[in-house]
């Protein structure tokens, strides 16, 4: 084969909601300042009982239902994760064990809030080269858990949930090559460390970074799938902030595409939040299918990488 594609999606949110009401009875905020600042209006919330393995295991499901596969058809389960519950066995083990897979390759791979769009280049390479033909690629987060409750600048944004994609190898590439890097350099405006550990990051620097840099980075992806942004039917960033994907998507000038803005109900659901919005905008049927669909990652690490996609 001398590509892949994305054959089916799939998603997962908990039931609990957590709205901006809920969370000016614990920290000094309220709704109308969240909503000007970030443009949440809900997220969803983790369960004491339930575990990011799990939810990645009912997106993965759903996805699979989907796409027509038996489980034990796929050969390689990547995890993009930045809250694994244990070191070994990773998530994306315990994710084919409540599956039933056969004997997949498993890896996990953190890039935060990059990380679907990295694991889904991956699936990608691997299946170019040989070594994979139906790939499950996920991303699945319970950010909440890291949350530092106290801080109202960033507790607003986090939210859990999971993404799935089924990738299979295909004739005609229906996955664009990948766009990425990092800017180590200012890895430190976004951290998830510390005991407990913690998320924090520097908003402004975040902002501006993003606001600035992604455009033409966004641009460069489209040019190397072949495409004009114009030609685009579907834009769908990490679902970071509404005041982020708004003038990114302004800038990049896909003024025919559907535009991904999830995270108003959703929050900020780390590596999650690009299958996840994706899955919705599909569901709904928002997206025609085999339209071209630039998915960009940025976060932790000021890392980033980005591809344009035929949507399923």
């Amino acid at each position: 084969m001398s590509g892949s594609r994305v054959l089916a999606l799939g998603h997962y949110q908990p039931a609990r909601v957590l709205t901006n009401a809920d969370l000016a009875t614990t920290v000094d905020t309220n709704d109308e300042w969240i909503r000007s600042r970030v443009g949440i209006r809900t997220r969803h919330i983790m369960g004491a009982e339930e575990s990011v393995d799990e939810m990645a295991a009912h997106a993965a499901a759903k996805a699979l239902a989907n796409s027509g596969l038996a489980p034990a058809d796929i050969d390689l389960v990547l995890v993009a994760t930045c809250t694994a519950e244990g070191r070994s066995p990773n998530t994306a083990a315990r994710v084919a064990a409540r599956l039933g897979l056969g004997s997949p390759a498993l890896m996990d791979i953190n890039v935060v809030c990059a990380g679907f769009t990295h694991a889904l280049a991956t699936a990608d390479h691997a299946v170019r080269a040989g070594a994979a033909s139906r790939a499950l690629v996920i991303g699945a987060d319970a950010f909440t858990s890291v949350a530092d409750w106290t801080d109202r600048t960033t507790c607003i944004l986090v939210g859990d949930g999971a993404g799935a994609a089924v990738v299979v190898a295909d004739d005609t590439p229906g996955i664009g090559p990948v766009l990425w890097g990092s800017m180590p350099e200012m890895s430190e405006a976004v951290r998830i460390e510390g005991n407990p550990t913690r998320f924090a990051q520097e908003g402004q620097t975040v902002y501006r970074w993003a606001t600035t840099q992604l455009p033409p980075l966004a641009k460069e992806t489209c040019r190397r799938a072949g495409i004009e942004p114009e030609e685009l039917g579907a834009v769908v960033l990490h679902q970071a902030n509404l005041r982020i994907i708004e003038p990114v998507a302004r800038k990049l000038g896909a003024i025919n595409a559907v535009v991904a803005q999830d995270v108003v109900d959703s929050g900020n659901t780390s590596a999650a939040s690009i299958p996840l919005a994706l899955s919705k905008l599909v569901e709904r049927g928002e997206i025609p299918p085999g339209a071209p669909t630039l998915l960009f990652g940025f976060g932790g690490n000021l890392s980033y990488a980005g591809q344009v996609i035929a949507c399923p």
